[in-house]
C-alpha cells in the first residue's frame, strides 16, 4: 500500500476547563459553594469580596441639616492651643508623686474568678472547669463507660464489661452471645460464664433503662423494673410483656383482653403503659449533628404573581482585584507578570461560572414554580406530574444539566423548604384521560389514613377503592408502594384499642 494523506472533517465535543469549572460549579449545593469561594479567594490574588454590591446601600432623600459647619480657626491659634495644653499636663505630673501600686476599680478575682475556681477546685476535687468543654459526639459506648468509672470493680471485671459494652449495637442490645464474648477473653482475661452473667446485669443496670438486652421482650422488661412500685398497671405490663408479647404485636387485642380477663378500658390504660417504653433505648444517646439547609431560591406572591428570587446572601459578590489589575504590563513576559495574567484569567472564568450558575438556577426554578403553581396554592394534592424532559425540553437544556441544578438546591415557599427535586414526580392516569401526580396520590393516601377508624383502620384495597371514586386508578401494589415509601405500617399494625 503506498501512504497517502487525507483530510477529514468532524465534530466532536471538547470538555474545556471552563466547562469542566462550570459543570462542578453547577452541581455544588450551596454550603460547598461557599468553600470552594473561599477557597478560590484564599488560593488567586485577583479576587477579591465585593462588599459594596453585599452590602446593598440603599438610597436615601435628601435630609436637612440645621447643625452650623464647624468655624476653622488659624493653624496657628490652634498649634499655641496645643502646645499650652501639653505643657499644663506635664506640669501636674511632675508635681504628683505616682505610687508603685496604681488604685484599680476592679479587683483581680472580679476578671479572673475562672481561674481562681479552677484552682480551688482542683485542690477541694468537686469542680471541673473543663468538663463542659467537649465537643465531641456522645455515643452510646462513651456513656456507658462513664457510668462503669464510677463502679467498683477489679481489672478483670472491667475488662469483662468493656468487651460487653463493645458488642452493643448502637439501639443498646447485645449482638453476640456471651460464650463468644467469653472467647473473645480468653486467655488475655480468665473469666467463666458467671462472672460474664454477673456483668451483664451490671450493664443492664444501667441508663438508658433497658439498655444490655439480647431482644425486645427483655428490654421492655428492663425498663418496666426501673419504674416505682407503685405505677399503676405495672404488673399487668409485666405479664403482657413477659406471656402476651405476640398478641399485642399482632394488635389482637380481643384475645388479650380474654387472656389478661381485663376490660377495655383496663386494656388501653396497660397498652398506654407498654407504649410509653422505648423499644430502642440505646438510640436516644446518639446525638446527631444539626444539618442546617440554606435555600438557594425564593418565592413570594407579589400582587398574584409568584415571584422567584435568588438567595444573594448564599453566593457572596466577587469582583477583580484593581490594585493587581494595574501591575499587569502587556509586554512584559516575566514570570511575575505572566502569574498576574494566568490569575486574571482563572477569577474571570471563576466569576464567569458562578453568574452562568446563578443564572440557570434562576430559569430552571422559574419553571418550576410555572408549572407547579397549583402546588402553591393548594398543596401537595395539588402537585402536577413533572420530569425532568419537560424542564429540559422547556429551557432548551440537557436532562443531565437540570439533573445537576435541582440536586441538593432547595426552594424557600409559603409551604416551607423543598429541594427541587422534590418537584418532579412521575404521573398516574386518570378516568377522564388525565394524569395525577405520584405526590398528589401521596397525600391522598396520607389524608385517607389519617382520617381512619382507629379500631377499623383501612387496607391498601380499600384505599385504592376510594382513589378509584375520586377517579385516580391505582392497584393495590402501588398503594403498598406508596405507603411503604412514606413509612406508614399496613392496616393490622395501625390498629388501635381506641
Amino acid at each position: 500500500m503506498k501512504p497517502s494523506l487525507q483530510l477529514r472533517l468532524n465534530q466532536s465535543l471538547t470538555m474545556t476547563p471552563q466547562l469542566q469549572q462550570a459543570i462542578r460549579l453547577l452541581q455544588l449545593s450551596s454550603i460547598e459553594l461557599q468553600t470552594e469561594i473561599q477557597e478560590a479567594l484564599e488560593s488567586n490574588m485577583m479576587l477579591e469580596l465585593d462588599e459594596e454590591d453585599a452590602e446593598v446601600p440603599q438610597r436615601e432623600g435628601p435630609r436637612e441639616e440645621s447643625r452650623e459647619e464647624p468655624r476653622e480657626e488659624p493653624r496657628e491659634a490652634a498649634a499655641g492651643t496645643a502646645e499650652a495644653a501639653e505643657r499644663e499636663t506635664a506640669t501636674a505630673v511632675e508635681k504628683e508623686e505616682i505610687p508603685e501600686d496604681l488604685p484599680v476599680d476592679t479587683a483581680w478575682e472580679d476578671i479572673y474568678d475562672g481561674a481562681l475556681s479552677f484552682s480551688r477546685g482542683a485542690e477541694s476535687g468537686d469542680f471541673n472547669a473543663l468538663e463542659n468543654q467537649d465537643t465531641q459526639e456522645k455515643t452510646l459506648r462513651d456513656h456507658l463507660l462513664w457510668q462503669l468509672n464510677l463502679a467498683p470493680t477489679t481489672e478483670t471485671d472491667r475488662a469483662i464489661a468493656v468487651a460487653i459494652i463493645d458488642a452493643l449495637d448502637n439501639d443498646g442490645y447485645l449482638t453476640c452471645p456471651l460464650e463468644e464474648i467469653h472467647d473473645t477473653l480468653t486467655p488475655a482475661v480468665e473469666a467463666d460464664t458467671a462472672e460474664i452473667e454477673a456483668m451483664l446485669r451490671l450493664v443492664q443496670a444501667m441508663e438508658p433503662a433497658g439498655v444490655g438486652a439480647r431482644d425486645l421482650q427483655e428490654s421492655l422488661s428492663l425498663q418496666l423494673a426501673q419504674l416505682p412500685a407503685g405505677t399503676p398497671w405495672l404488673e399487668q405490663a409485666r405479664q403482657v410483656i413477659g406471656n402476651h408479647l405476640e398478641l399485642l404485636g399482632a394488635h389482637d387485642y380481643p384475645q388479650l383482653m380474654r387472656r389478661m380477663k381485663l376490660k377495655r378500658e383496663e386494656l388501653q390504660a396497660v397498652i398506654a403503659l407498654i407504649q410509653s417504653l422505648n423499644p430502642r433505648p440505646g438510640a436516644q444517646i446518639q446525638e446527631a449533628r444539626t444539618e442546617y439547609v440554606v435555600p438557594d431560591v425564593y418565592v413570594r406572591k407579589d400582587r398574584g404573581v409568584w415571584r422567584v428570587e435568588l438567595n444573594t446572601d448564599a453566593v457572596p459578590h466577587l469582583r477583580i482585584n484593581s490594585s493587581y489589575l494595574g501591575m499587569i504590563r502587556r509586554a512584559d513576559n516575566s514570570a511575575d507578570n505572566t502569574s498576574l495574567k494566568t490569575h486574571l484569567q482563572e477569577a474571570r472564568w471563576f466569576i464567569k461560572s458562578l453568574q452562568s450558575r446563578s443564572e440557570t438556577l434562576l430559569r430552571v426554578a422559574t419553571c418550576i414554580v410555572e408549572r407547579q403553581r397549583a402546588f402553591l396554592e393548594y398543596g401537595e394534592e395539588a402537585m402536577k406530574p413533572l420530569v425532568l424532559h419537560d424542564v429540559a425540553e422547556a429551557l432548551g437544556m440537557h436532562e443531565s444539566t437540570i439533573s445537576r441544578v435541582t440536586t441538593r438546591k432547595y426552594m424557600h415557599t409559603p409551604r416551607g423548604i423543598f429541594e427541587l427535586k422534590y418537584f418532579f414526580s412521575s404521573h398516574v392516569s386518570t378516568e377522564q384521560g388525565g394524569a395525577c401526580s405520584s405526590t398528589a396520590i401521596r397525600a391522598f393516601i396520607r389524608k385517607l389514613i389519617g382520617a381512619e377508624r382507629a379500631e377499623r383502620p383501612l387496607s391498601d384495597s380499600k384505599i385504592a377503592a376510594l382513589l378509584g371514586e375520586q377517579g385516580i386508578l391505582v392497584a393495590r401494589r402501588t398503594v403498598a408502594k406508596y405507603r411503604e415509601a412514606m413509612a406508614i405500617p399496613p392496616s393490622n399494625e395501625r390498629k388501635r384499642l381506641l
